[in-house]
């Protein structure tokens, strides 16, 4: 005659129920999007067309552990007070959880202080605008920019950096600073940028640049993920 099946601790109970699997599935996503990557809901147009508005965006938190941005990338990062992205909904309890459940989930308003640049030059690099042809220029040399839609106008010789007004694409010469990054937006016509209250002007005010700090970077854009048709490493 066979033994009487013995009862289970409590130990194996709590392991067992369902309960404790979904909440350890929660645990486990919280750590990866606290940690390794996390999905961004693409709020404007200023990316346009490497990325559209409503895109759901795959951002990778350890892309520069041990490094930094390079120029090129496409980052994702918390914006201080002076891109003007804090306001009166903070206090409104319905928003701050709205925003938070988007920023968690990729699906719905991120947080209204988090944004998406185009990395165009990093600590020490100087930056200017523009050469004879309206190129933009990096430590003296003209960069070549494939992915910019809507370019602001630029006409050699009656409208450019020498003329009464100059081009919007003109902006004087920058150094950035430490641990700080020269973000624009693909959309370049469009896009509420590092460079956006500087541009046209002759001797602007040095306090009109806003950087992305290397501290604030939340990651690298790595893919698009959502919507399907549009699956893509940019």
């Amino acid at each position: 005659m066979s033994a009487p099946p013995r009862p289970r601790t409590v130990r194996q109970r709590l392991v067992g129920s369902a309960w404790f699997h979904l909440a350890l599935a929660f645990v486990v996503v919280g750590l990866v999007l606290s940690f390794i990557a996390k999905p961004y809901w693409v709020p404007s147009a200023s990316m346009e067309q490497t990325l559209q508005i409503g895109d759901r965006v795959l951002v990778n938190r350890v892309a520069y552990v041990g490094t930094q941005p390079a120029v090129g990338d496409i980052i994702v990062f918390d914006a201080d007070e002076s891109w003007g992205a804090h306001s009166a909904e903070d206090a409104n309890p319905l928003v701050s959880a709205a925003r938070w459940l988007g920023a968690v989930s990729g699906f719905g308003p991120s947080g209204q202080h988090t944004l998406v640049k185009r990395v165009i030059a990093g600590p020490g690099q100087t930056v200017a605008c523009c050469t004879a042809e309206g190129a933009l220029l990096v430590d003296g040399v003209a960069i070549d920019e494939p992915y910019v839609y809507q370019d602001l106008p630029f006409t050699a010789g009656s409208l450019d950096c020498t003329t009464a007004p100059r081009s919007l694409r003109c902006i004087d010469s920058v150094t950035v600073p430490e641990d700080s990054y020269l973000v624009l937006g693909d959309n370049r016509g469009n896009s509420s940028d590092s460079a956006a209250q500087c541009r046209g002007a002759t001797d602007a005010d040095p306090t009109c640049w806003r950087w992305a700090h290397g501290r604030d970077v939340v990651g690298k854009v790595v893919a698009i993920l959502w919507p399907i048709q549009r699956w893509a490493v940019p």
